[in-house]
């Protein structure tokens, strides 16, 4: 008999509070929230100054190539090249031939 009286007390006790436990979960439950998006929130920085950097990166790279695209493209860089690579030379006056359209 006593055991019953006492889970009616506590049933009765949860009943009264019973809006000051669903408060404290509610403040529980925000506590959580909170450290689980400052985390995100902190991940997400890491991942962009690692993009940051790589875009730095990526962008000396593109610089350096173009400026080695323009120096390849120099028609004295393309001469000294078929001259060495190729054994080419220029033609003399009398090795040219002239072809007409006729």
């Amino acid at each position: 008999m006593a055991a019953r009286a006492l889970v009616f007390d506590i049933w009765q006790d949860i009943v009264r509070f019973s809006v000051t436990y669903i408060l404290l979960i509610f403040v529980v439950m925000s506590a959580f929230a909170v450290i689980y998006y400052s985390h995100i929130n902190r991940q997400t920085t890491s991942d962009l100054e690692v993009l940051l950097t790589l875009k730095y990166e990526l962008d000396i790279e593109w610089r350096n190539l173009l400026i080695e695209q323009s120096s390849l493209a120099e028609h004295s860089a393309i001469e000294s090249k078929a001259k060495k690579l190729l054994g080419m030379k220029r033609p003399d006056r009398d090795s040219e031939v002239i072809v007409s359209l006729q």
